[in-house]
C-alpha cells in the first residue's frame, strides 16, 4: 500500500509559515507533491528527512513551480514533457518506478476572460499524448491542480460559473477526453455521488467557511490499476493554502 498526497500550496514559503511541516509530518505520505511552489532554486531549504526531493522551477520568479518528495528513490526523474513551449513554467515532474510512472502536474489556468484558453487547449492535447505514451510502457498515476471542475457535482455553483475559467465547456471536455483515453478519476471511482467535496475555495466571501468550493485537485490512474485504489481523501481539515491536500491510497 502506498499513500500519496498532492497539495497546491499557493507559495511554499508562505505555507511553511502556516504549519506546512506539521501537516507534512501528520500526513506521512510515501510520495508528497506540491504545486504552485512559487520559488526559485536556493530560495528555500526544504528537504524533509527520509525523502528524495525533486523540484521544477518556473523561469519567471514567484510563479508556478512543482515539487515531489518521495521515500522510495525513483529509477529516473524528468521535468516537463520535452516540449519547449510548455516547459518554462515548472509545471510537470515525472518519476519512474519499477512498476509505474508517477506524475505531478500544475495545469495552466485559462485566466480571466478565458484569454489563455487557446494555450490551455494545446497543453491539454500534448499532456494527454504524453500520459498515453507513458501508459504504453507501464501504468501511470498522476496528480495535481488540474484547474478544472469536471462535472456540475464538482463545484458549488455550476450554473453561475459555466463558461468561467476552470468550468468552461472546453476545459471540461478535455478532461473527459483524458479519461476516455484510458484513465480513472480516483475520487469519483470510489465516491461517484459524493457532493460538497471540494479542494479549493476562493479567499473572498468566507467561501471556505461556507464550503462554497471547487474540486480541481485530483489523483488520476491508468484504468487497469483502478481496481487497486483503496482510498481517496480530501483533507479539508488542513489549512495553509486556498487549496487543501488530496490523497490516494493504492496497492502498487
Amino acid at each position: 500500500m502506498k499513500r500519496m498526497i498532492s497539495w497546491n500550496v499557493n507559495g511554499i514559503r508562505a505555507c511553511v509559515g502556516k504549519g506546512f511541516l506539521d501537516a507534512f509530518a501528520a500526513l506521512d505520505a510515501d510520495i508528497f507533491c506540491l504545486q504552485e511552489t512559487k520559488v526559485q532554486e536556493g530560495q528555500l531549504d526544504l528537504a524533509p528527512e527520509g525523502y528524495h526531493c525533486y523540484w521544477n522551477y518556473a523561469e519567471k520568479k514567484g510563479y508556478s513551480g512543482t515539487a515531489i518528495f518521495t521515500k522510495e528513490e525513483p529509477i529516473a526523474v524528468f521535468c516537463g514533457m520535452d516540449i519547449q513551449k510548455h516547459d518554462t513554467e515548472g509545471r510537470l515532474i515525472t518519476l519512474e518506478f519499477p512498476d509505474f510512472y508517477f506524475v505531478t502536474c500544475y495545469t495552466p489556468n485559462a485566466q480571466d476572460g478565458l484569454r489563455r484558453l487557446p494555450y490551455r487547449m494545446e497543453w491539454e492535447d500534448d499532456f494527454r499524448a504524453y500520459l498515453c505514451s507513458l501508459d504504453k510502457t507501464k501504468p501511470v498515476i498522476f496528480c495535481g491542480d488540474l484547474n478544472v471542475a469536471h462535472e456540475e457535482i464538482d463545484l458549488k455553483n455550476p450554473k453561475t460559473n459555466r463558461g468561467n475559467p476552470g468550468f468552461s465547456d472546453e476545459e471540461r471536455g478535455k478532461f473527459t477526453e483524458l479519461l476516455q483515453a484510458g484513465f480513472t478519476d480516483s475520487f469519483r471511482y470510489l465516491y461517484p455521488d459524493a457532493t460538497d467535496a471540494y479542494s479549493w475555495w476562493s479567499y473572498r466571501f468566507h467561501a471556505r467557511d461556507k464550503n462554497v468550493g471547487w474540486r480541481i485537485d485530483y489523483f488520476v490512474v491508468s484504468d487497469r490499476i483502478a481496481p487497486q485504489i483503496r482510498e481517496a481523501k480530501i483533507h479539508t481539515e488542513v489549512f495553509g493554502s486556498d487549496h487543501c491536500p488530496v490523497e490516494l491510497e493504492i496497492e502498487i
